[in-house]
């Protein structure tokens, strides 16, 4: 695979963005990958010697290509600026003050590119009394309440998938802030520096449920609540194949139909939101979805509005009929992946390239950026 030019344009939103990627681990490749998707131009600075990526590393696909330089050697650095003097925005997730050290700080770099938008990722942010101490995901979910609020009562908080501080937390805010400042940039002439922290973007997802403890729906234990577990009627079950199915009708007319698809007539059913009512409710619940499989139970409710659903593995998930139909997942290079998201009905995303683009040297992308015209 060579790398992505003129000759093979980009397909999607952001076609024409350029951004300078400073590789790294978490977050910070899988917001690049989301703007490489939409259609940004993005070029990975990797140390010497890096090998080309795995194919099969995902999170690595759909840049334009890399370049590999030694930020520690002043003549890279400066390459490294007379790319960052094209380009429209950059990503970097090293700790506060590395970049600074390198000559490449926000100062440095306005100052070639008055328009630059500086992402800068980290799980602790640019400030404040842990800024510059190591951690990971659940480090950075811990702080804003996040996992004190997941698991069972009496038992230790499990760590969840890195879904909430990586990428809800860090990725998805990156991009957002990445976005809004490009927008302004077009606006005023003027780039700025978008200090996107785990921790914070956590907090920020937290806010309904503070909303909640502020009108005194929300209790501090474990699994007692509508969302966390506690609730009978939103969780999930195991089924007579060892299989799980999810339930979540909430509302009471869905509620309802749930309860006359599994013909659940004791009267212990009409307390629905009593919470006193719901270790009867879990029980007998438990005791009639273990009469079935999974598949059967899904046969039952597809397609109704009872709010059930198979437990599905990453295996099992781009089978079912419903992500198929809406290719969910697509096969590329022979692996299947997710998709790119969200849709866009006018410039739809793409997987550009596999991850496995070659390094080349920078004299090439800059070339090539000085060849076409900015976005």
């Amino acid at each position: 695979m060579t790398n992505r030019d003129e000759d093979t344009p980009a397909r999607g939103p952001l076609r024409g963005v350029r951004v300078v990627e400073f590789a790294g681990i978490g977050p910070g490749p899988f917001a690049a990958m989301l703007l490489a998707d939409m259609g940004a131009d993005v070029v990975r600075i990797e140390r010497p010697g890096t090998p080309p990526a795995n194919p099969r590393d995902l999170v690595g696909r759909s840049r334009s290509g890399a370049v590999q330089l030694d930020l520690k050697n002043p003549s890279h650095c400066e390459q490294a600026l007379q790319l960052l003097a094209h380009a429209d925005a950059l990503i970097e997730g090293f700790r506060p003050g590395v970049m600074e050290r390198l000559g490449l700080g926000p100062d440095e770099v306005l100052a070639v590119n008055p328009r630059m938008v500086f992402g800068r990722m980290t799980g602790w942010g640019q400030s404040g009394p842990l800024s510059l101490a190591a951690g990971h995901d659940i480090n950075y979910i811990s702080l804003p309440g996040a996992l004190a609020a997941m698991g069972e009562p009496g038992a230790p908080p499990p760590p969840p998938l890195n879904l909430v501080g990586d990428y809800g937390g860090g990725s998805m805010y990156l991009v957002m802030g990445m976005l809004a400042a490009l927008l302004e940039a077009r606006q005023s002439g003027q780039g700025q520096v978008v200090d996107a922290a785990m921790c914070d973007g956590v907090a920020s997802l937290m806010t309904q449920f503070y909303a909640l403890s502020a009108m005194g729906q929300w209790t501090e234990r474990r699994s007692d609540n509508l969302l966390d577990g506690g609730a009978p009627f939103y969780g999930t079950y195991a089924c007579s194949d060892g299989k799980y199915v999810s339930i979540g009708p909430i509302e009471p007319q869905f509620y309802a139909l749930l309860r006359k698809k599994l013909e659940l007539t004791d009267d212990v059913f009409e307390r629905q939101f009593d919470k006193q009512a719901w270790p009867a409710i879990r029980e007998k619940l438990a005791q009639v979805l273990a009469t079935r499989t999974r598949d059967e139970w899904c046969a039952l409710f597809e397609g109704t509005d009872a709010c059930v659903a198979p437990i599905l593995t990453m295996a099992e998930a781009p089978a079912h009929p419903h992500m198929a139909a809406r290719e969910t997942f697509v096969t590329h290079e022979g692996i299947v992946q997710p998709a790119p998201a969200p849709r866009f009905s006018r410039t739809p995303s793409a997987i550009q390239s596999p991850a496995s683009v070659p390094a080349s040297p920078t004299s090439a992308v800059l070339a090539r950026w000085t060849r076409t015209s900015p976005f």
